[in-house]
């Protein structure tokens, strides 16, 4: 721990030079106000609706890429999570010896061999390499870096100069001004003529069609952006925030959820909530790539399917 706040201390010093060298981050302006925050017509978790007031900030255009990312650990040194395992002895650990590796999405051949556990830690997966280190798959620039946990997205906000955004800022920015959606978009308009994102279609866990473009990650910036100009809030990768998780919005579970989280799921686990839903939920099982759907993430592991972005604050005018 006292090797990872000296490695923090030395990216804040950097500052604005730091935030210069990732100036290849689109910043997209996203007006404040208040709004009806969660859904009670789906999971038991988004609930109740409640109003939410957020500040105007600006927001990455996209999820933060692996070119991006790339750029940072050319520039830092830095080592993600997945890249060094974990010693037993390490605070906020899984509490046991764990080598370098991280979870892979491993789907069965059929529904005959379908087991209920469908990912597997890999050996050697990470961001650079996000099938395992036994896998040949080059990695896209544009596709959106996955395998990161929420220790090295906020080593990565420090240095671009942003930080994670809130559970209630990332809601507001998904809806793109639209209360009362279920979806980001209208399903009803006859004027959508093609996939708004990256989802499953087909039968899961065994067969993606791709009928929205790909199987996989697809690169950012792929489907339409929303009111707010935003691209992949809904699909493509889950993204990390930065609000402990509560199982709901009701303030016991709030209370309980401060400051490391809480999932029922997980007892004693410290969680951090992950919005956006990524591209293996489908209406079938994992119905929550809308702006409303939320779920809990172990920070110390990383996954194949989440990423993170950005919001900054809007420097006061007085």
């Amino acid at each position: 721990m006292k090797a990872w706040s000296c490695f923090l201390t030395l990216l804040v010093i950097a500052g604005a030079a730091a935030a210069e060298s990732a100036g290849d981050l689109v910043w997209t302006n996203v007006p404040g106000g208040c709004f009806q925050m969660g859904e009670t017509r789906v999971y038991p978790e988004e609930a109740p609706v409640h109003e939410a007031c957020v500040e105007p900030l600006q927001m990455t255009q996209t999820e933060i890429t692996n070119a991006q990312f790339s750029r940072f650990v050319d520039e830092t040194g830095y080592v993600t999570r997945a890249e060094r395992g974990w010693r037993a002895d390490e605070p906020e650990g899984p509490g046991v010896d764990v080598p370098p590796a991280s979870a892979v999405f491993t789907p069965p051949e059929s529904m005959r061999t379908a087991s209920p556990v469908w990912w597997k830690l890999v050996d050697g997966a990470n961001w650079r390499a996000p099938a395992g280190a036994a896998a040949s798959d080059e990695i896209s620039p544009d596709s959106p870096v996955v395998h990161v946990t929420l220790e090295d997205a906020q080593a990565f906000a420090v240095w671009a100069g942003g930080r994670l955004p809130t559970e209630a800022e990332w809601e507001h920015a998904a809806r793109g001004g639209h209360e009362g959606r279920l979806l980001s978009w209208d399903p009803d308009n006859e004027e959508i003529s093609r996939p708004m994102a990256n989802s499953w279609q087909g039968i899961f866990p065994i067969d993606d069609t791709g009928d929205d473009g790909f199987t996989g990650l697809a690169p950012v910036g792929t489907y339409p952006a929303n009111e707010f100009g935003l691209y992949d809030m809904i699909g493509n990768v889950w993204e990390l925030t930065a609000t402990p998780y509560a199982p709901s919005y009701r303030r016991a579970d709030q209370v309980r959820a401060q400051p490391a989280g809480f999932d029922p799921a997980q007892p004693g686990i410290p969680v951090v909530t992950i919005r956006g839903g990524s591209y293996l939920c489908s209406t079938s099982f994992c119905y929550r790539f809308r702006p409303a759907a939320r779920q809990a993430q172990d920070i110390a592991f990383a996954t194949s399917h989440i990423g993170f972005r950005l919001v900054r604050d809007i420097p006061s005018s007085n």
